[in-house]
């Protein structure tokens, strides 16, 4: 599967991945309400670099890649993925992390820490868990889901 940086122009079908997930309110610590407008500077922030996976001339999915923090913490990575309905299940996350993870080596990161994963997110834990993610924190109730009230978010970090 195809994945690339993304371009301004991949904005449209960015935006049409992201914004669901953000208004459905269930796996990231995000204002549902947000703008598009808002959505798409989070997604492209200055810390971060945008990566798209294609497969026959359509976006399925995009990451970005930062640096978890700075100074003294920016050996270590940090990444938000998200896919579209259609491409779940289909690997299309497993190979977007699996090319974060190239990404993270060749720009020098030794590790990749996720600080909010969200404990009800089934499907993200178990990638990440099996992908050599440990869970090195809990934190209770973090998350406010929208159906399921309070929630633990999970630290989960890994060696690259």
């Amino acid at each position: 599967m195809p994945i690339r940086p993304a371009t301004r122009t991949d904005a449209p079908a960015i935006a049409a991945i992201i914004l669901p997930v953000i208004r459905a309110g269930e796996t990231y610590a995000l204002d549902p309400a947000m703008s598009e407008e808002a959505a798409l500077a989070y997604w492209f922030g200055a810390d971060k670099t945008v990566f798209v996976a294609e497969e026959d001339g359509a976006i399925l999915g995009t990451y970005y890649l930062r640096a978890n923090q700075a100074g003294g913490g920016d050996h270590v990575a940090n990444a938000g993925y998200m896919t579209t309905p259609a491409a779940r299940g289909k690997g299309v996350a497993r190979a977007m992390a699996l090319h974060s993870f190239d990404e993270a080596r060749a720009r020098g990161f030794t590790a990749m820490q996720f600080n909010f994963v969200v404990a009800s997110n089934a499907a993200a834990v178990h990638l990440w868990t099996a992908l050599g993610f440990a869970t090195v924190g809990r934190v209770p109730g973090a998350f406010r889901h929208p159906a399921l009230g309070p929630v633990e978010a999970l630290v989960m970090h890994r060696p690259l």
